[in-house]
């Protein structure tokens, strides 16, 4: 009956068998006191193939992304392209304006920084907005691109010459108590990249940062050491973000070191940015390249104003797949802005009512199997049962956009986050694609890492093409630290590689 919210599958029982393999895993040294969550189901006969603890609660991390741009495809459209326009205040006197110009920031994720030559987004499968993760690097593009391109068209307008200012307009939504905090405008996440590459022992180590935007500056002494000695850089940075200092050793023949720095005012930030890329278009701006963003000049409206230039984004399919195959937080809190305004509104908490009726009138799945509180997944109390995920999961494979949806999942062994494991030797590589959750913290009293959450939900392809939904989930482990817990990482990718191995065989 349409409304009402489908009952889940039968929960086998918890001492559920899933193999000598996988219960290897499951008893290895540091998951002593955790807890295991497992569902597998085929969608196409209703069977519950593996069900262990489906209905409780677990700590879900970045799997609530599922939820998040689940909703957003939905209201949003896959299609839909986010036009950001440049708007002319005041008059014209030939070629120059009397008056500002203002950008009217409209909550683009990239503004064109990652988009290639093809028009998809471009990404890594570990993202420098994860510096922490070794391995971490750099998509190609210019992060300035979509500014840059709004300066060639403001040119093109025949504006050589702007006797005002610059000023973004940030009036889309009221910045919300999220972290990371979504803004109207975003310019290359709202970071400062930072590399730093060894050279020869002894001698200072190279280093490249981006997007080089005034009032910021980097300045580094990280020297090169021998091989195998010690790498450790800090990055310090004045109050206002705007002075950024390196400090420390990298080892020779290491590779190459990415760390970031947060942008503390991105209004400010992109400002200066637009008034960069103007001159170098051949438009000058008498009002001071940098300083605060002057946005009480803002009219109240730009009826009478014309538009002279815009940036057009990507389709959105595109934004989800940068969000779910890296796990982009600043995307997935994002979405939740992106989805109140397009339905009116600027408080971007008024998604979660979007989200309620998605899950109930929509998907038909009882929306108490999740406890939310921000679009991605790393507030203290949100939960989710394994049930609520493998329900929509399901949802997504009775949709005209299933094999669009799937495909936008980290793939294991390939591709997003789950690229690194599972790469040789490996018979289920290629075939799962799942969305991973993971929330580590610090256990100070035993001076190691506590693994809240890694969790992994989504498809297995078996050989013969069938897919079945699955949640695989550890909460509570712990790790003496970062690297190790990498291991507990690969543990849950190689359980639903068994699973996968598993329901392939038994064809």
């Amino acid at each position: 009956m349409a409304g009402t919210a489908a009952a889940g599958p039968p929960a086998a029982a918890h001492d559920d068998d899933l193999g000598p393999a996988i219960e290897a895993i499951m008893h290895k040294p540091g998951y002593e006191h955790a807890q295991w969550g497992v569902l597998e189901t085929d969608p196409a006969s209703g069977r519950v193939i593996h069900s262990r603890f489906a209905n409780q609660f677990f700590v879900p991390g970045s799997t609530v992304k599922l939820v998040t741009l689940s909703t957003a495809w939905r209201t949003l459209g896959p299609n839909h392209r986010f036009t950001t326009p440049v708007m002319a205040t005041g008059t014209r006197t030939g070629s120059t304006l009397h008056g500002n110009l203002a950008l009217v920031a409209q909550g683009d994720l990239t503004m064109g920084g990652r988009t290639k030559p093809d028009g998809s987004v471009d990404y890594t499968n570990i993202d420098h907005t994860e510096a922490a993760i070794p391995g971490a690097t750099l998509t190609p593009e210019n992060p300035l691109a979509g500014i840059n391109a709004i300066a060639r068209q403001i040119r093109d307008a025949g504006i050589t010459r702007v006797d005002g200012n610059v000023i973004i307009d940030p009036r889309l939504f009221r910045l919300p108590a999220l972290d990371p905090q979504p803004t109207p405008l975003i310019l290359n996440d709202n970071l400062i990249d930072l590399l730093t590459t060894p050279t020869r022992p002894g001698q200072k180590a190279n280093l490249f940062w981006r997007p080089k935007v005034a009032p910021y500056n980097v300045t580094s002494s990280v020297r090169t050491v021998s091989r195998g000695g010690t790498t450790s850089v800090k990055v310090t940075a004045s109050p206002d973000g705007t002075r950024i200092r390196l400090s420390g050793t990298i080892a020779a023949g290491s590779q190459p070191l990415l760390q970031i720095s947060d942008i503390q005012d991105p209004n400010a930030f992109g400002r200066t940015a637009l008034i960069e890329a103007l001159a170098r278009t051949g438009v000058t701006v008498t009002a001071p390249p940098t300083g605060p963003n002057p946005q009480k000049q803002l009219p109240a409206s730009y009826r009478h104003n014309p538009r002279v230039a815009a940036y057009v984004s990507p389709p959105y399919s595109q934004y989800a797949k940068l969000i779910l195959k890296v796990s982009h937080n600043l995307g997935a809190n994002l979405a939740l802005c992106n989805m109140a305004v397009a339905r009116g509104s600027k408080n971007c908490f008024d998604a979660f009512p979007i989200e309620h009726d998605f899950l109930t009138n929509v998907a038909h799945i009882d929306p108490t199997q999740f406890q939310l509180s921000d679009g991605r997944g790393g507030t203290p109390p949100e939960r989710v049962t394994p049930n609520g995920l493998v329900e929509l999961l399901t949802y997504w494979l009775h949709t005209p956009d299933a094999k669009a949806f799937r495909r936008l999942l980290p793939i294991l062994g390939v591709d997003g986050s789950n690229g690194i494991s599972c790469t040789t030797n490996c018979p289920a590589k290629g075939k799962v694609f799942a969305k991973p959750g993971t929330i580590l913290g610090d256990d100070q009293l035993n001076q190691q890492l506590t693994v809240a959450a890694q969790n992994e939900a989504g498809y297995l392809q078996t050989d013969d093409g069938r897919l079945l939904t699955f949640f695989v989930g550890v909460n509570g482990a712990s790790s003496p630290d970062l690297q190790s817990f990498l291991s507990i990482f690969n543990d849950v990718n190689q359980v639903t590689a068994l699973l996968q191995e598993q329901a392939s065989a038994h064809e």
